[in-house]
């Protein structure tokens, strides 16, 4: 089943833009199982929304990379605030050039 992440993180587009490039480095630029990642600037922060195929590859990926990537970049980019996450289960992904459907 498939399985929707978002994060709302008050910390500045900068860290975003390094914790993006510390994540692409330490998972070669794959995510296994990753559908969808949009990032955007927010009046707080930024906020981040994910589609996997399964919770079980979100939860694999962020043990393995994601906060392990956080915690490399986030002294010289932003101070320790926990993000606001929010799962939900997704009713309908399309995205045609990937020849994604579900």
């Amino acid at each position: 089943m498939t399985h929707g992440l978002v994060m709302e993180v008050p910390a500045p587009a900068d860290f975003y833009d390094a914790l993006h490039t510390e994540i692409g480095r330490r998972s070669a630029g794959r995510a296994d199982g990753m559908l969808l990642h949009v990032g955007r600037v927010t009046g707080d922060g930024f906020e981040v929304f994910e589609v996997w195929e399964s919770k079980d590859a979100c939860d694999r990926f962020f043990a393995e990379v994601v906060w392990p990537a956080v915690a490399a970049v986030s002294d010289a980019h932003a101070p320790q605030v926990e993000p606001v996450m929010t799962e939900f289960e997704p009713r309908g992904l399309i995205v045609p050039s990937a020849a994604i459907a579900v």
